[in-house]
């Protein structure tokens, strides 16, 4: 078993950035595939991207894609989510997640979650 707990969300004007962390912590983190998910308010769990164990293999949401970067240290048991020019609709509480097998895109392929981290992206 893994525990996750994110962090480094924030209010951002629109075109800024953020980097959020998730921290891992339990079973060895670099067999763990791992994801950024979202939800905004009113609206469902959205998948936001993905990271295989070695980190040599990402995905990417098409409205995220050349904006967020998702990246892993296995050394220090935490992934990241690198956010670039920010839009408000950007706005959500951003959740990692960790799978034991393939994880990707789709959220009941993920086994752990943690807490979320509130982003909001003033216009």
């Amino acid at each position: 078993q893994v525990q996750l707990v994110e962090s480094g969300g924030g209010l951002v004007q629109a075109g800024g950035s953020l980097r959020l962390s998730c921290a891992a912590s339990g079973r060895t983190f670099s067999t763990y595939a791992m994801g950024w998910f979202r939800r905004a308010p009113g609206k469902e769990r959205e998948f936001v991207a993905a990271i295989s164990r070695s980190g040599s293999t990402t995905y990417y949401a098409d409205s995220v894609k050349g904006r967020f970067t998702i990246s892993r240290d296995n050394a220090k048991n935490t992934v990241y989510l690198q956010m670039n020019s920010l839009k408000p609709d950007d706005t959500a509480v951003y959740y990692c997640a960790a799978a034991n097998n393939f994880g990707g895109t789709v959220s009941r392929e993920y086994d752990y979650w943690g807490q979320g981290t509130q982003v909001t992206v003033s216009s």
